[in-house]
């Protein structure tokens, strides 16, 4: 899903949670016993505020405190601008980034990546009433079409207008905001992560999933060169699978879905 960026924007620490008993961590991470974990709060079911305002809660969420607990660290959340994500991690503002990151030969290039720990796709959502009849990305043309700046759906979009799609283009800085675009009637269709989507359609009967495709891996993202990082949340990762860990969490998040099981096969 998500994007590269060159501004960085650290906005608020968000919380910091005591998840076991904490180990020496050496140089793996920048604060000793910490691990610091950044991530855009504002991504549902992955990354979001619980109702209280303060407490984030969601899929990463979880992930990001299981990880930790296997490592024998606390964990800190760090609530920041997507646009700005990529280089507050290389400039070491936070250990690594847990909020949808896709894996692809760009990114990997720039930094280190966990193995996959999601697999998800693309999705386009519409009003249910719509009177527009769209079953591909094709049939988008005409169209105002919404979606998050710098992620994989905008990066998709781009290119079918370098392709010579003719369509309308309504760019966010978060995804809710589309969302509310496309309620409001601003907008003809959504462009998005299908795991976003799952959220959004299960709370509403106002919007509808009407095309899926181009597969796709999430995993956590780190400065380039932090090997022993790397190789530490892969082992906790593992660990987590092989206990069923991840399933439970993929279970609570998605209604009883098995989303991450494939990422392993």
């Amino acid at each position: 899903m998500k994007k590269m960026a060159v501004v960085f924007s650290v906005l608020v620490i968000v919380a910091v949670f005591m998840t076991g008993c904490s180990k020496d961590s050496g140089n793996m991470t920048i604060k000793k016993g910490v691990l610091m974990v950044g991530m855009e709060i504002g991504y549902p079911p992955m990354e979001y505020m619980a109702d209280d305002g303060v407490t984030p809660i969601g899929f990463d969420v979880s992930l990001g405190k299981a990880l930790a607990q296997k490592m024998g660290l606390n964990v800190q959340f760090v609530d920041t601008a997507w646009d700005g994500i990529f280089a507050a991690v290389n400039t070491k503002k936070f250990d690594c980034i847990i909020s949808s990151v896709t894996i692809n030969a760009t990114r990997l290039a720039a930094h280190n990546f966990s193995k996959p720990y999601i697999q998800n796709t693309l999705a386009i959502v519409m009003p249910k009433n719509t009177k527009y009849q769209v079953r591909s990305p094709a049939d988008l043309a005409g169209l105002g079409v919404s979606y998050q700046e710098e992620t994989t759906s905008d990066i998709y979009m781009t290119e079918l207008a370098e392709n010579g799609l003719m369509f309308t283009p309504y760019e966010y800085d978060k995804v809710m905001y589309c969302f509310d675009e496309l309620r409001l009637g601003r907008v003809d269709a959504i462009m998005t992560d299908l795991l976003v989507a799952y959220e959004y359609v299960a709370r509403s009967d106002f919007f509808e999933i009407v095309w899926q495709g181009g597969e796709e891996e999430f995993g956590v993202c780190m400065r380039k060169g932090n090997d022993a990082l790397t190789q530490a949340i892969d082992k906790a990762l593992d660990e987590l699978f092989e206990d069923g860990t991840m399933l439970k969490i993929s279970k609570e998040i998605f209604a009883g879905m098995d989303l991450v099981s494939p990422v392993r096969r």
